[in-house]
């Protein structure tokens, strides 16, 4: 498969794909996360890992745009995103998954991975009228490039097929495709392993491997410790709302802040 089909042009090696200066998010007088400053550089896999109720997930759905921020500041590709609503964050660049997969099940999973899709000429009522072959040439692409994206993602065999009848597993395959289509040049994984048959988890860690070395940069919320390491250059550890510390992850792993907060516990 051709490269631009994987990814949008990427920032620079070196520059900042993800920035978040002192975020917090308060739920009354709950505080779930407490002026967390991070950054992602451009071509990396970063973890984030923590224990739940650390405010991981709080942290994602305000990068994505599904929460606004109580305080502080975003920036995706060096750009202003706080202020901005999800769709927007997508256009500069910025695509994310879900710990748990919801596709539309009586959809095939061609269809599904063609919802991704993004400015497409056909959204527009002119250009069906004054435009259709240029409309209809854009739909074959869109098509054959969704096909080659479940190709990628090893679904091809299931394409035309709806999506409810996918396992745990290859719902989250399916969903990868699906935001490869938007062409984003940073992704956030949320849990990729958790409930994955080992199997269809190497086929996960391969495929994210293969889209880093392309130039996609990847921030992943996970628990699964091999895969975490295995893949990322850098973790980021939340505890309480806070980031705890940050490192290679043979640094952070051996940190006397990480074993005392997570001592008998999994991260």
């Amino acid at each position: 498969m051709k490269d631009q089909l994987l990814t949008a042009a990427a920032p620079a090696a070196g520059t900042r794909a993800l920035r978040t200066e002192r975020v917090s998010k308060r739920f009354g007088g709950i505080v779930a996360v407490d002026a967390v400053s991070v950054s992602v550089e451009a071509g990396t896999i970063v973890g984030l890992i923590g224990p739940n109720g650390a405010g991981k997930t709080t942290l994602f759905d305000m990068l994505a745009g599904d929460q606004a921020p109580t305080a502080g500041e975003i920036q995706i590709g060096g750009r202003a995103a706080h202020d901005s609503p999800a769709h927007e964050r997508l256009s500069l660049g910025l695509g994310r998954t879900f710990q748990i997969p919801r596709p539309f099940p009586e959809l095939s999973l061609i269809d599904n991975v063609m919802l991704g899709l993004q400015g497409h000429a056909g959204e527009k009522i002119l250009p069906n009228w004054f435009a259709s072959r240029r409309v209809q040439a854009a739909e074959r692409a869109a098509m054959t490039r969704a096909r080659e994206l479940l190709d990628f993602v090893s679904l091809a065999a299931l394409s035309d097929q709806p999506a409810r009848v996918l396992s745990g597993g290859q719902r989250k395959l399916l969903e990868i495709a699906r935001v490869l289509m938007a062409e984003p040049s940073v992704v956030l994984l949320d849990e990729p392993a958790a409930g994955v048959h080992p199997r269809l988890l190497e086929v996960i860690a391969t495929r994210v491997a293969t889209l880093n070395a392309r130039g996609m940069t990847f921030l992943i919320i996970e628990h699964n410790m091999d895969l975490i390491t295995s893949l990322c250059s850098r973790l980021l550890v939340m505890a309480e709302g806070r980031l705890l510390c940050q490192g290679t992850p043979a640094a952070v792993m051996s940190d006397p802040r990480v074993v005392e907060a997570y001592l008998g516990a999994s991260i």
